[in-house]
């Protein structure tokens, strides 16, 4: 277990690579033995650093740290602050991709509370990650669906409620994946440097 200070400073941390993975795209690059014949190329995997910053304190911090971040994040942003995707303000609440910022909470805690329950090995790390992230698709398609039965902006007809899980749960996932992937590799290899 953490210290109280150890937490508060990994939930500052977390909070910083939420605001700053909000605003980058993730990329991967082509393989090396690729590099001599047609260089280096760089593809977009078509998601942003977002979740990996959401997944990687609660590797590193804990689940408290975790959850406390994203608290933090959601509560910046609803305050007209611009951290998230397209601003910020307490109208976000209305829009159907909300419930996945919702999910940053519970995915960070469950994230952070599967990731300190054994030693931290490559697949238990990335089977945290993967539980964060299913907890995350989780929220925001239930949250699509109380948008829907509301009428709110964007889920107004079946159609539209289904484009949107389209949009932000299948479409996205396997970019997701792939940042899973980068998190687990520097969550087991900052763990071990920092003996914990």
């Amino acid at each position: 277990m953490l210290a109280a200070s150890n937490q508060l400073l990994w939930s500052m941390i977390g909070l910083l690579l939420t605001m700053g993975g909000t605003f980058l795209e993730a990329y991967v690059t082509t393989l090396p033995w690729d590099w001599s014949q047609h260089g280096i190329h760089t593809l977009s995997v078509g998601v942003t650093y977002q979740i990996g910053g959401v997944l990687l304190v609660g590797c590193l911090g804990g689940k408290n740290a975790g959850a406390l971040s994203q608290i933090a994040y959601l509560v910046m942003g609803l305050t007209l602050l611009p951290v998230f995707a397209d601003g910020g303000g307490i109208g976000y609440i209305k829009l159907s991709q909300f419930g996945y910022l919702l999910g940053f909470i519970p995915g960070a805690w469950i994230c952070g509370f599967f990731a300190f329950k054994a030693r931290p090995r490559l697949e238990t790390l990335a089977f945290s990650c993967f539980c964060g992230l299913l907890t995350v698709h989780l929220c925001g398609i239930t949250y699509l669906i109380i948008s829907y039965v509301f009428q709110w902006k964007g889920t107004e007809t079946l159609s539209l409620m289904q484009e949107a899980m389209l949009t932000y749960s299948w479409l996205a996932l396997p970019g997701q994946l792939s940042v899973v992937c980068a998190v687990v590799v520097i969550a087991y290899v900052l763990r071990h440097l920092m003996f914990y």
